[in-house]
């Protein structure tokens, strides 16, 4: 069982009011691309959202990864950084109490699910949370040229976002992504439950956890300071190329490529043409039913007479 149950945003009207939950925005500097190569964890951030834009709550910290510290030349963390910084197994019981309630959010979060699976649910993170792919989202209901966080930013906003690879830059990035989806879609965005909970989620759980200061002799080691004011105040979108067909965001995942997107998009018309066929049919077999009822309605009557 996965540590994500991945979620959809969409404009049908399923599941719940995007507007209405709260998220905690997860991003993951580490020391390479696969846990299963050795890579670690070398520094986390959440920040805790509503989705109308309210600013709940924001943590960071470095890891200690107790391993080589590499990939300095994307994340910018030296071995130095490191000394004094907790470990993954000191850092679950916060991630948890943030993450709790919540949807569990990131850009090309199946990245962040891999970490998470091999770094922190051993030591206690719940698995079968609640997620959403900012990635898969877009990409499902906005047609752009590029999708990478920085380059989607700036082209929905025109604004290049800050702190760039360091886990909580991107972690609020993200997350005024999220909140800017939500405010500039031209219909109500709902967010629906994966299969086998097609229509809607239970509503995020709680998750019990020992809440406060870290564990004694433990101490957090930021090394981004949270800037004054509310970060997540949407700005609109203009000139935005939303779909008129969204896209299965099953279907958007990995590169993306030309060929990706064709596939995506010719599976929407399909699955368009199948939803008008049933529509259809279920409106002749209403009306079928409706013929059939005012015709025994009549012989009745005149049985009567």
């Amino acid at each position: 069982m996965g540590t994500l149950r991945m979620g959809v945003l969409t404009r049908r009207r399923v599941g719940l009011r995007a507007a209405d939950l709260e998220y905690a925005v997860l991003d993951t500097e580490t020391t390479g691309l696969d846990p299963r190569t050795g890579a670690r964890i070398v520094e986390i951030a959440v920040v805790r959202v509503r989705g109308d834009g309210t600013l709940l709550e924001e943590f960071t910290t470095l890891v200690d990864p107790r391993a080589d510290v590499t990939g300095r030349e994307f994340h910018g963390i030296g071995e130095g950084d490191v000394i004094g910084a907790p470990t993954a197994d000191e850092v679950v019981p916060e991630v948890v109490r943030l993450l709790s309630g919540a949807v569990v959010v990131g850009h090309n979060l199946d990245f962040e699910q891999r970490f998470l699976t091999s770094e922190l649910v051993p030591f206690g993170l719940p698995e079968s949370l609640p997620g959403l792919c900012t990635l898969r989202a877009l990409r499902a209901q906005v047609d752009l040229e590029r999708y990478s966080l920085p380059k989607a930013s700036y082209a929905l906003s025109g604004v290049w976002p800050t702190g760039q690879h360091t886990a909580l830059g991107d972690a609020r990035a993200c997350a005024r992504l999220l909140v800017e989806m939500i405010a500039n879609a031209p219909g109500e965005l709902r967010y629906r439950g994966a299969p086998p909970l097609p229509v809607a989620i239970p509503a995020p759980r709680r998750v019990p956890v020992a809440a406060g200061a870290p564990a004694e002799g433990v101490r957090w080691k930021p090394r981004t300071a949270a800037p004054p004011g509310d970060l997540l105040t949407p700005r609109p979108w203009a000139d935005i190329r939303w779909r008129s067909l969204e896209l299965d965001p099953l279907l958007c995942g990995g590169a993306f490529g030309a060929t990706d997107r064709a596939i995506a998009e010719m599976a929407a018309h399909r699955d368009a043409r199948t939803r008008r066929r049933v529509a259809a049919a279920v409106a002749v077999a209403g009306g079928l039913a409706a013929g059939g009822l005012l015709a025994g309605l009549r012989h009745r009557l005149r049985v009567r007479q």
